[in-house]
């Protein structure tokens, strides 16, 4: 990767820019290793490329999927692309996982896992690595996100393990938030969890095929339940349920027509542009953080000083406000 970065950035800003807005596949890719490299040089740049693309972003579909491990996302949206490409979509997809702090995702694993959408000329698939923090996440993704939305893609699925914050950080990036579920996993309740269920725009059953279509249709029935006491009344959108199964195709386009439902429904009463703006500033704050971070951790005088605070707090001998008072003095603040 490193040689691949060191070549992309002698490639001018403008030809990234027209290369990227004419779909070039191969400028595409080089602008995201730009994205995901922490040289600050490559980082100058593609900060250029993506504020000259600002104006061809914003436009597409941008859908959030989470689940267990082997609740089906990969074979849901393997079909999910497909039957969106068949209908004239162009579909990128972004997989994400916070939990890896060594290889960050694998793109030969997302593309095996997604084997129809790999072979599609009108799909692109990228891993959206971390580098272990949520966010690495959030920056990298929403910036691979502004990429492939210059580049024509009209539908971004991002989809995420679904473990510890990730579903916080990612449905804080798209404007529709799924969560898998499968059924007779011995609690038919085991996603009912008011985070999940307050930032869930839908909950699909999977895996609803077979002999299993019983027990998923009375999973979904126990959630729509749940859903009445969690969502709160007089909201804009109550999250519908449904059953879905990726494998037999079975209820996918039930579930898209809901996308488009909930997206009419939002912009309607202001909602959409209200998220979308919202999301924007929450983009602006969480690169302030990192910056202010950054810098933090680069001033000589904290770098010296920091382990001996940490280590004073850890002991109990300094409380951490005062130890954050100390911190900021350091830094003039």
């Amino acid at each position: 990767m490193a040689a691949t970065a060191l070549s992309a950035h002698k490639i001018p800003v403008s030809d990234y820019v027209a290369g990227i807005a004419n779909g070039d596949r191969a400028l595409l890719a080089r602008a995201i290793t730009l994205v995901e490299s922490s040289n600050p040089e490559h980082g100058r740049i593609a900060q250029q490329v993506l504020q000259a693309l600002l104006p061809k972003t914003g436009n597409a579909v941008r859908l959030g999927i989470t689940g267990v491990p082997g609740v089906g996302k990969s074979t849901t949206i393997d079909q999910l692309g497909m039957n969106l490409i068949a209908d004239g979509h162009l579909v990128a997809v972004l997989a994400i996982d916070p939990t890896s702090k060594r290889s960050g995702g694998s793109i030969l694993g997302d593309k095996t896992r997604m084997s129809s959408l790999a072979q599609e000329r009108n799909a692109f698939i990228r891993p959206s690595p971390s580098s272990g923090t949520l966010g690495g996440v959030t920056r990298r993704t929403r910036e691979t996100m502004a990429l492939v939305e210059a580049a024509g893609f009209d539908v971004v699925i991002v989809e995420t393990v679904g473990v510890g914050q990730s579903e916080v950080a990612v449905s804080d990036m798209v404007d529709f938030f799924l969560v898998l579920l499968l059924a007779g996993g011995g609690d038919d309740l085991q996603g009912i969890k008011k985070g999940i269920i307050e930032i869930a725009d839908m909950i699909a059953i999977n895996k609803a095929d077979g002999d299993n279509i019983k027990r998923a249709e009375r999973a979904a029935g126990d959630y729509k339940n749940a859903l009445q006491i969690f969502t709160p009344h007089g909201a804009t959108w109550f999250p519908p349920v449904l059953t879905v199964s990726g494998q037999d195709n079975r209820g996918l386009k039930e579930l898209w027509a809901k996308v488009l439902e909930h997206r009419k429904t939002m912009t309607d009463t202001g909602a959409f542009d209200a998220r979308r703006q919202a999301q924007a500033v929450s983009w602006m704050r969480d690169m302030l953080e990192d910056r202010l971070m950054g810098a933090l951790k680069a001033n000589p005088d904290v770098g010296s000083e920091l382990p001996k605070i940490e280590a004073s707090v850890r002991n109990g001998t300094l409380l951490p406000t005062l130890a954050v008072d100390k911190v900021m003095a350091m830094m003039g603040l």
